[in-house]
């Protein structure tokens, strides 16, 4: 009997109850979000986030009950993992309060580093250190506000580059030539997993030395918890994809593709699960029930009394009473359709005027390359033709009718600049 059928109906069953599980918690989670929908700069990248998880599981568990649909929903739920990298650099990125902000972060960074002196204790004026791309590796604070144009720029290229591959994986599997999970060269996926790996390393390489950055202020959120849930999705997810389809390719797993296929699926389904729960407690929405002082809101008191007891040089002074009142002002529910109308707009402009960023950034330097080749063969053109006129010389023949004698043909050689003297 094929180990494929003789398995496949248990592991979809598994597969579909954590699959299950996990698309009810976020989902459970993204409404506590829109109705709380009070911080709509933070929020609606948070929500993005925790799409991932229902997006990666219902995908998964379609995939596997109908092999069929694979690479269709392959490609969907790489699409959106780009998306949703770039949705979590910026949820860091408005946790600090904005572009502006930042820019005004890394640049007071850059700033203090540059005027640190040496040798401590010495008043002399620090030498000028002059920027380049090699600092993002070595000191990344040294380079200011381009460091957030480098982070930027990694993040958005690995969402454009996702999408193209995803896409074009989609083309060459209609002509046959793409082999899903074969390292052959005659095939595009190894080509395409070789970009893709180089294209998702440099992002979340950015996306490390960002929060190296910006820890300190990322504090009150708790960065280390969601950079490491969400992290790992994407991380998890990618190589675990890769190392099946080589141990698929060693012989150590079937070499079928419904088994390759298959597998991943069902490792999905349970690590979303997983996910789900995880972010059910760094990703909670109970810091968005508030709203400051200065809005308006229900005010609520709440009075929590403790006894406690204190002693004093070995005597023992009996129980005191400790009383602690806070004052909380509870925000109104909102809508969620507003929430939604607002993730979708809103969202989506920025996404776009980012892209396009990118694309000017990228199509840039190909401009001046382009530019500069086109002036340098100008300049060479230029050059040859002044050199043609400086240099030309014009043959004058001169043709002698002395009587008695033949006719003789005399060359001269005359630059253009010289004159000519006429004889009577």
């Amino acid at each position: 009997m094929n180990p494929y059928k003789e398995f496949h109906g248990p592991a979809t069953i598994v597969a579909g109850f954590f699959a299950l599980m996990a698309s009810v918690l976020s989902l459970i989670l993204i409404c506590q979000h829109l109705r709380s929908y009070n911080n709509p700069a933070e929020q609606k990248w948070i929500v993005a986030v925790l799409l991932m998880v229902p997006i990666y599981a219902i995908e998964s568990i379609i995939s596997l009950s109908n092999p069929k649909t694979s690479l269709a929903c392959d490609i969907l739920r790489n699409c959106y993992e780009a998306y949703a990298l770039y949705a979590f650099g910026s949820y860091l990125i408005a946790c600090l309060g904005g572009e502006e902000r930042v820019l005004e972060l890394l640049e007071d960074k850059s700033t203090n580093v540059l005027n640190k002196p040496l040798l401590e204790g010495r008043d002399t004026e620090p030498e000028s250190h002059p920027k380049s791309f090699r600092d993002f590796f070595l000191d990344p604070c040294a380079l200011g506000e381009q460091l957030f144009s480098i982070i930027k720029f990694g993040l958005v290229q690995y969402m454009i580059l996702k999408t193209v591959c995803a896409f074009l994986a989609f083309v060459l599997e209609i002509f046959g030539v793409y082999g899903d999970g074969q390292f052959k060269w005659h095939y595009g996926y190894p080509y395409i997993t070789i970009v893709l790996n180089f294209s998702q390393m440099w992002a979340l390489y950015c996306l490390v030395q960002f929060y190296n950055v910006t820890h300190e202020r990322l504090k009150p959120i708790k960065p280390l918890a969601k950079f490491i849930s969400f992290k790992a999705i994407v991380f998890a997810t990618w190589w675990q994809g890769v190392g099946i389809a080589l141990l698929c390719a060693l012989g150590v797993l079937p070499k079928e593709g419904k088994v390759q296929t298959g597998l991943q699926d069902f490792l999905i389904c349970i690590e979303m699960a997983i996910a789900a729960i995880a972010h059910m407690c760094v990703f909670s929405a109970k810091s968005y029930n508030f709203l400051p002082v200065s809005e308006y809101g229900k005010i609520s008191t709440r009075t929590e009394k403790t006894l406690i007891n204190l002693e004093k040089e070995g005597k023992g002074k009996g129980p005191t009473m400790i009383e602690k009142t806070e004052t909380e002002i509870k925000a109104p529910g909102t809508s969620i359709t507003e929430s939604v109308q607002d993730i979708v707009v809103e969202g989506g402009q920025q996404v776009v005027e980012d892209v396009k960023l990118t694309i000017n950034q990228a199509i840039e330097p190909v401009e001046k390359g382009v530019t500069k080749i086109q002036e340098s063969f100008h300049q060479i053109a230029v050059g040859s033709d002044d050199k043609q006129e400086s240099d030309l010389e014009i043959e004058e023949h001169v043709e002698d009718d002395q009587p008695g004698s033949k006719s003789t043909v005399a060359s001269q050689k005359l630059s253009v600049t010289k004159s000519v003297d006429e004889t009577s």
